[in-house]
């Protein structure tokens, strides 16, 4: 009776744990995990929707330590940077780390390179990973920019302000200077020229490219976009191009099945929906961080 009781106490406790997750340590790093979002969202949208859906908890049942950061939706890059570095330095403090891993989605990849160049955080940062970021700036940008006439830019940018202030929570935000910050412009001939590369810190990028425009629900919001990028840029994911988004070890375009319409800027972190044909968006990241801890981060 009793070996029956501990045969079956043991059973249940491996199924138990098979279907908890965490059987793994395929992810579990030297350093935590630290994600950094992109433009117009914040870590939980709307208090509802999970801005990386379910790539964390894929990482953390592959036994990495992740931690979420949260910033203004609109805002200038220098503002998003220190609100960055503070949680960034927060989460040093919680985990007592030396050190910490960064990966960043779209704007999220800019702002994280601020904060590691020019406020100082590039002593306790050990790889910085960009997903589809606009490191030479989206000609989207510019054109929304140079849409809107001059005299209607503040008008504009106070009603995005007001929307992201009291619907999406951010704190005093600044729409129209986080518009100019991601034109080409500015990127190529101001931001990178001051916001160089820092020796110690690993550096890689991937990007995400739209193959042609589905009919269905999968990339349709990006139906205008998409090919404007595409005559002026060339290929893009609806919001950055490729070429844009090549920074330090590329690793390279993720387009999805050969059949399927492509990877988009939101499908990159399992959004909309999270499914796109060819491309496991939480297996992506899992074997990114695997790398990383293979290279000892």
């Amino acid at each position: 009776m009793n070996k029956f009781f501990i045969t079956v106490v043991f059973l249940f406790s491996c199924v138990a744990f098979v279907y908890a997750g965490g059987s793994s340590n395929t992810c579990q790093t030297k350093y935590p995990i630290v994600m950094a979002h992109g433009m117009g969202a914040s870590a939980q949208i709307l208090g509802i929707i999970d801005y990386w859906n379910r790539i964390p908890g894929s990482l953390e049942d592959e036994g990495a330590d992740v931690y979420i950061t949260s910033v203004n939706g609109m805002d200038s890059t220098a503002n998003k940077a220190l609100a960055f570095k503070q949680q960034f330095l927060q989460i040093k403090a919680l985990t007592g780390a030396s050190k910490l891993n960064i990966i960043g989605h779209s704007h999220g990849t800019i702002y994280t390179r601020y904060a590691i160049s020019n406020l100082g955080l590039s002593p306790y940062v050990a790889s910085y990973t960009s997903i589809a970021g606009p490191h030479r700036g989206s000609a989207i940008a510019d054109v929304i920019m140079g849409v809107i006439p001059n005299p209607v830019k503040p008008l504009v940018g106070a009603a995005l302000d007001f929307v992201y202030a009291f619907v999406f929570g951010d704190k005093n935000p600044n729409s129209v200077q986080n518009g100019w910050d991601l034109t080409r412009s500015y990127m190529i001939n101001t931001f990178n020229p001051n916001t160089p590369n820092k020796s110690g810190v690993y550096y890689q990028s991937a990007a995400a490219k739209i193959k042609m425009m589905a009919i269905d629900a999968r990339n349709w919001y990006f139906i205008g976009t998409w090919p404007i990028l595409l005559a002026i840029e060339g290929d893009n994911d609806g919001l950055v191009s490729v070429n844009s988004a090549k920074w330090g070890n590329f690793r390279g375009v993720y387009e999805g099945a050969w059949y399927s319409a492509g990877v988009d800027h939101l499908n990159i972190v399992d959004q909309v929906f999270g499914f796109t044909p060819g491309f496991d968006a939480p297996q992506f990241y899992i074997d990114i961080v695997a790398d990383l801890k293979n290279r000892g981060y």
